[in-house]
């Protein structure tokens, strides 16, 4: 017979009253429990406060393609630590279709994933979807910083449910506004889970600035409240917001989005021409030296302000000047001597 699995509250003490316990003093002094007398000092035991019902069973998938690199494998593990309510799964084949997430997520038995995708073994796209009806986001993911690189100073207890802070402008627009509800059902651990915490002691924050959302994990200090950086930390770049699971009709498309190849493309290009004017600069120098020098004309008016010099003397002294009288020079010393035997005398 299989033994009788007890549920998390099901017990006597989760619905009844808190029980009294009374106490008595001794002739010594000490207090005894005397549960048939009465007594002035009573101390009440307060009954448990969680009850442990599960409502809201998200979980989250946190896979990624082939081709990923040692950042992003650290990213995702850092993910997986943080986040208590996930589950991981063998890297997809990139030449499978992205609608094939939707399965593994249902064998999982996941409604939430986050999946990596690398391309070109440099950049690195982000899906956050809503299994399996949708919506699903893609992003750019750029300015990845782990956990392992990062050495930060703030710390927290692993499996904690964290406080999820937004900036104003998700409130101001429609697709920010969809893009933090994906969040707070995706990244908020939900309570009672059973791999979690009872405490709060860290804040995930989502700031928009530069038209990108900026990810940090801070800890909470309990001193004085201030906040410290956990990590790990990146940049997420809005592409298109689609209606259903990793397909689907486009919702929303950043008009500001610039591709990575188009970024490097650019950057290729200003290179070039910057090369070509210096390249066009030298051959005109060259041009310039090699062309024969042409006479420019007189011009009459040129010398009207011009005021003539002194004349010089034309004779020319061939005859070398006789030398001048040199002046000898006293002797010094003997000119002392002579003072001193004047003055003896």
């Amino acid at each position: 017979m299989a033994a009788f699995k007890r549920k998390r509250g099901s017990g006597s003490g989760a619905g009844k009253q808190a029980k009294k316990v009374k106490f008595a003093e001794n002739a010594t002094g000490k207090q005894t429990a005397k549960p048939g007398q009465a007594s002035e000092k009573e101390h009440n035991i307060p009954a448990p406060v969680s009850r442990g019902k599960w409502k809201n069973k998200e979980r989250v998938l946190v896979f990624s393609s082939r081709g990923i690199n040692f950042r992003t494998r650290h990213l995702m593990q850092d993910l997986r630590t943080m986040m208590p309510h996930t589950k991981a799964d063998t890297k997809m084949d990139r030449k499978d279709k992205l609608f094939v997430v939707n399965e593994v997520c249902e064998i999982k038995n996941c409604n939430k994933c986050i999946f990596f995708e690398a391309k070109k073994k440099q950049d690195l796209y982000m899906w956050i979807s809503n299994v399996p009806h949708g919506p699903s986001a893609k992003f750019l993911v750029q300015n990845v910083h782990t956990l392992a690189e990062l050495k930060m100073t703030g710390n927290c207890l692993k499996g904690s449910r964290p406080l999820l802070s937004f900036d104003p402008t998700f409130e101001k627009e429609p697709h920010y506004a969809l893009l933090k509800e994906l969040f707070i059902q995706t990244f908020s651990t939900p309570q009672y889970h059973p791999k979690s915490q009872p405490f709060v002691d860290h804040i995930l924050t989502f700031t928009i600035a530069d038209n990108r959302i900026w990810f940090r994990n801070y800890q909470i200090i309990e001193e004085d409240g201030s906040l410290v950086e956990i990590g790990p930390r990146f940049v997420l770049n809005l592409i298109k917001i689609f209606q259903g699971s990793f397909g689907g009709a486009t919702l929303y498309e950043n008009p500001r989005y610039q591709s990575p190849n188009m970024h490097r493309r650019m950057i290729r290009l200003a290179t070039a021409a910057r090369l070509k004017e210096k390249q066009q600069v030298k051959e005109l120098q060259k041009m310039k030296k090699s062309e024969p020098k042409v006479k420019e004309k007189e011009d009459p008016t040129q010398d009207v302000f011009v005021t003539p010099a002194e004349e010089k003397p034309s004779d020319i002294q061939l005859v070398a000047p006789e030398p001048k009288p040199v002046k000898k020079k006293k002797n010094k010393e003997f000119k002392r001597q002579r003072q001193l035997k004047q003055k003896r005398f």
